[in-house]
């Protein structure tokens, strides 16, 4: 019974440190990688290849794995203050989608990819809008945003980024333009009313030109539109009095002035 003690107790002590160097190498060992995530594995310092998803085999102390997410990420670009071609200041931000398309080239050609691709945006945001005209910033918002996409893309496509949108998301003017606008605005809806107003008065005119040249040639439309009013006078039921009295009684007497 001593015996089989003592085998135990020397089975115990050796099997302990196996153990426990098991429990440190292992998880060097072995890295299980989500679908959405690669590693870029590293030899002695010599890159290998990008691996996964899925179950990973390292060497430890010799292996090293740099983790990357190829998922969509989002960064917000700073506030910048730019001049717009036409000279008026303005204070611009946006927000940029792109993701990792080739962990190996974000890994060994920049050293932080998320940096780099926010500084490249910052400095494109301020050259783009400071070479378009307000109105164009204001009302062109989505060709803008597309040139903003195709410049960074390609200044990041070298380092396996794929840039997928960009958006400007605010421009603030300052209260000194915005007053401005807002004058011009006005100014510009009161001219449109007087032009619709003007066209309306001429239509009319160009109607009752029409009108009394035909009321010229068929005398009998004078006479029907003088009792067409009558009959709307009198469907009001109001007191007013009138007596029609013809306009050729009065021939005479102006025929007789006009000689004079």
């Amino acid at each position: 019974m001593e015996e089989i003690i003592a085998k135990l107790v020397s089975a115990t002590a050796w099997a302990l440190p196996v153990i426990i160097l098991a429990g440190i190498i292992l998880p060097q060992a072995v890295r299980i990688l989500r679908e959405y995530e690669r590693g870029v594995i590293f030899r002695l310092g010599k890159l290998l290849d990008a691996k996964g998803p899925g179950l990973i085999f390292l060497i430890p102390m010799v292996d090293r794995m740099v983790k990357m997410d190829l998922r969509v990420v989002t960064i917000d670009v700073a506030r910048q203050e730019v001049m717009t071609r036409d000279n008026v200041p303005a204070t611009v931000d946006a927000v940029v989608y792109f993701r990792v398309v080739d962990p190996v080239a974000a890994v060994v050609k920049v050293e932080n990819y998320w940096k780099a691709t926010s500084l490249i945006a910052q400095t494109t945001l301020r050259s783009v809008l400071g070479q378009a005209p307000l109105d164009d910033l204001l009302a062109q918002r989505e060709s803008i945003n597309l040139h903003l996409q195709e410049i960074i893309d390609r200044q990041t496509e070298p380092w396996g980024i794929k840039v997928t949108a960009v958006e400007v998301k605010d421009v603030a003017l300052p209260d000194s333009m915005k007053r401005a606008m807002a004058k011009q605005a006005e100014a510009e809806r009161e001219r449109r009313a007087k032009i619709v107003n003007a066209e309306g008065e001429f239509q009319a005119a160009e109607k009752m030109v029409q009108a009394a040249a035909m009321i010229s040639k068929e005398p009998i439309a004078l006479q029907l539109r003088f009792l067409q009013t009558m009959r709307e006078i009198s469907s009001e039921h109001n007191t007013t009095t009138f007596l029609p009295v013809p306009i050729d009684l009065f021939s005479p007497f102006l025929k007789g002035r006009s000689k004079d």
